[in-house]
């Protein structure tokens, strides 16, 4: 998240560590949650039965999510959080101030993925769609096709196609969005400066600009949790 992080354990519980200041950490009463996701100030829990848990910053109305229902996916955004609908549909709560929620119109959704005041959804038909600010252009999805997976960041949008190309839209003053030399990867993340990619050998590429004490480049071996 912004300035703390989620855990999730193999029995449901979960974990987490960092900026408390608006209780994003406390989480010792969560249970049977199935996938987590941090947020600027709040933290998101999805459980078994398809309800959501929220905890941390709700100023903007963030953590209003005890009436969803059939979620499969969560995802939380700076000052919005985003969920997933077992139908296809996205349902959304927090700050609208660049129409980040608006995604009631969106149909045969796949993925969500909520950025820093914009929200990316991934069709099943490998189409990307995208609402929110667009200063930076990070909402020009509309010409992407055969994608897999989305990730928003603070300013920018990055794409995994099925052929393990990568695209990317967005600010790009810290060469974040250059990825189109990227070959062989299964997992895009973008964060507020800087993009990553997981390759299928199990190491990592990184466009635009990390502190240099996240020593990215040296990580090896890196892939997905048994069972994913």
């Amino acid at each position: 998240g912004g300035k703390h992080s989620l855990g999730l354990h193999t029995d449901g519980t979960v974990v987490a560590a960092g900026n408390n200041v608006f209780s994003q950490c406390e989480l010792s009463g969560w249970r049977k949650i199935v996938a987590i996701s941090a947020g600027g100030w709040h933290s998101l829990g999805l459980q078994a039965d398809g309800a959501v848990e929220a905890t941390g910053n709700n100023l903007k109305g963030q953590c209003q999510v005890s009436s969803w229902q059939e979620i499969v996916a969560i995802s939380a955004g700076l000052e919005h959080s985003l969920g997933l609908r077992a139908d296809g549909t996205v349902v959304s709560v927090g700050n609208n101030v660049f129409d980040q929620c608006e995604v009631s119109s969106w149909q045969e959704i796949v993925a969500i993925s909520a950025g820093g005041w914009h929200s990316l959804g991934l069709r099943a038909d490998g189409t990307v769609v995208a609402t929110g600010d667009n200063r930076k252009g990070q909402c020009a999805v509309r010409s992407w096709q055969d994608v897999v997976a989305v990730s928003a960041g603070e300013w920018h949008s990055l794409g995994l196609r099925s052929d393990g190309t990568v695209v990317a839209v967005g600010d790009n003053r810290k060469g974040q969005c250059a990825v189109s030399s990227w070959r062989d990867v299964v997992a895009v993340s973008a964060g507020n400066t800087y993009s990553l990619g997981l390759r299928a050998d199990g190491t990592m590429l990184i466009a635009g600009h990390l502190n240099s004490q996240d020593r990215v480049l040296t990580w090896r071996n890196i892939g997905p949790a048994q069972g994913e």
